[in-house]
């Protein structure tokens, strides 16, 4: 992967199928990951995808232009080669997640809480066999060990590429339950962030909009679309 700045060197783009998946090709040569590996994506649509990345490139290689690119990266150098400790990271949203901390008051902020988040702990009780107990307030709850671990046994089922839309669906939503159920195409992008942004609407709705924060909301939600492109192209 090239270094923000970089003149482009290539000419043709080519996808070039693999046993195991497919690899992007400049020039005829296919193109590594930063640590030196083989980006070779899952799927043939995936790299196609990338490979437009690369076509679309002018005389200097902006990566911020290219998502999926980056996304597979993270997924080849840092994922796979960090499994155990990524597991270990998305696993301990569980012990604190969102959906299981409401708010006392305003009655109006509660009932929403229970109407968004409700549905999904459920969800994650009939899917895993995990029921994460709530609580109202600051007071931390702790969850049961059986619970826990089976919701770490559901995020570690995942290969690399799952793993890597595992770590932006539940690292941007704070809830392992909601990631969860965006890597399993339960809840799209735009639901899985709306659900966890529930308090956040509620203090815009009686306080106002603060333009920083909508940046940095925007952003996190481009991310999540992301990775759900990337899923979907990785499911094909």
């Amino acid at each position: 992967m090239l270094k923000s700045g970089a003149k482009r060197f290539y000419k043709d783009v080519a996808v070039c199928n693999e046993p195991t998946g497919a690899t992007v090709l400049l020039d005829g040569r296919p193109v590594k990951t930063p640590a030196a590996r083989a980006m070779l994506a899952p799927t043939r649509a995936l790299a196609e995808a990338i490979a437009e990345e690369w076509r679309a490139q002018a005389d200097v290689v902006a990566p911020d232009t290219m998502p999926l690119t980056k996304a597979l990266n993270t997924a080849l150098d840092r994922v796979g080669a960090h499994r155990n400790a990524v597991v270990d990271e998305l696993a301990k949203y569980a012990e604190t997640d969102l959906i299981c901390y409401r708010a006392i008051h305003p009655e109006e902020l509660v009932r929403r809480q229970a109407a968004a988040w409700d549905p999904w702990l459920d969800w994650a009780a009939d899917r895993f066999g995990a029921r994460l107990a709530e609580t109202a307030g600051v007071t931390h709850v702790v969850q049961e060990p059986e619970a826990l671990a089976r919701l770490r046994a559901a995020i570690a089922a995942h290969d690399e590429h799952g793993l890597m839309v595992l770590h932006a669906g539940i690292t941007i939503t704070g809830s392992a339950v909601l990631g969860l159920a965006f890597a399993a195409r339960a809840i799209g992008a735009d639901q899985a962030f709306a659900l966890s942004q529930v308090d956040e609407i509620f203090q815009v709705e009686h306080w106002g909009r603060d333009a920083e924060a909508e940046d940095v909301r925007a952003r996190r939600l481009a991310e999540l679309k992301t990775a759900e492109r990337y899923l979907n192209l990785v499911a094909r």
